[in-house]
């Protein structure tokens, strides 16, 4: 396990706003709307960059945004630096959503060393697609969300669960075939995008509370917002959206409750940590 000090966390985060500032330079050159979001625009409003101790970043767009990025990324991505993953390019690729990730680094997460694709430092693209303004039929979506997150997770599940019985679980779900459920879930994405409604989610990422989705609004309107010294485009209503989603947003948390990822192992220009 690594314990990232100070100077490696910094180093880190240095890495990933390189990779914040490709995104935004694409999105502006094709028109593509994008947002900072969660932990990063948190990090923007209270500190004005990086929470000092968040290891990511995360930048979302609604399904045609994202779409339109992933045509964009190749013809226009600095590929001497910088690679996109997702399943549709990524064999063995387990996650519902994109990740931009810096070439000759590396960065495991912690029971993820397994798995069978390059594995970068990163930051997170994620979609948002379409769920049901009525709360009961949302409820019954992330229902669906979740199962479906179940088995994407379980090639990671079966490594990282320490109960045996959810390990089997685990392993039996690892067992159904990519392609039938990645099927699945591009008829998930179709489905819920037919109908224009007042609230967006990512499918395959839990959200904060039973609300089970965000208001679309808050996507579709941006400003710009200060990030470790550079702007980039950021939820305009950004007090509703971060009080939903974390509360008191302004106070600090305590230490315990700090969140950091465990990392196995991190190669940052030559240097490596385990």
């Amino acid at each position: 396990m690594v314990k990232l000090d100070d100077k490696m966390l910094r180093q880190l985060q240095l890495i990933q706003l390189e990779m914040l500032i490709e995104v935004d330079r694409i999105c502006k050159k094709c028109g593509i709307k994008y947002n900072i979001i969660a932990g990063t625009l948190l990090g923007a409003i209270r500190h004005g960059g990086y929470i000092p101790w968040d290891d990511d970043a995360d930048v979302a767009l609604l399904r045609p945004e994202y779409e339109k990025f992933r045509k964009a990324v190749k013809t226009e991505l600095d590929t001497t630096r910088f690679y996109f993953q997702d399943h549709r390019s990524t064999r063995g690729y387990r996650w519902g959503y994109g990740k931009l990730r810096y070439k000759n680094t590396l960065f495991l997460r912690e029971h993820q060393e397994h798995m069978p694709y390059q594995q970068g430092i990163f930051i997170d693209i994620f979609p948002l697609d379409h769920v049901s303004d009525n709360y009961l039929l949302r409820c019954l979506q992330n229902f669906e969300c979740f199962c479906v997150r179940k088995v994407l997770w379980s090639k990671v599940g079966q490594v990282a669960e320490r109960n045996i019985s959810l390990q089997m679980c685990y392993k039996l779900l690892a067992l159904i075939p990519e392609k039938v459920i990645w099927k699945y879930y591009h008829r998930m994405v179709k489905r819920t995008n037919q109908k224009e409604t007042k609230w967006v989610r990512i499918l395959m990422f839990p959200t904060p509370n039973r609300s089970y989705g965000y208001v679309k609004r808050w996507y579709q309107y941006s400003q710009k917002v200060m990030f470790e010294g550079i702007l980039f485009d950021g939820i305009k209503e950004y007090d509703a959206y971060l009080s939903f989603k974390f509360g008191n947003y302004m106070e600090l948390p305590s230490p315990e409750k700090r969140k950091v990822h465990p990392v196995s192992k991190l190669i940052i220009q030559d240097i490596q940590y385990e």
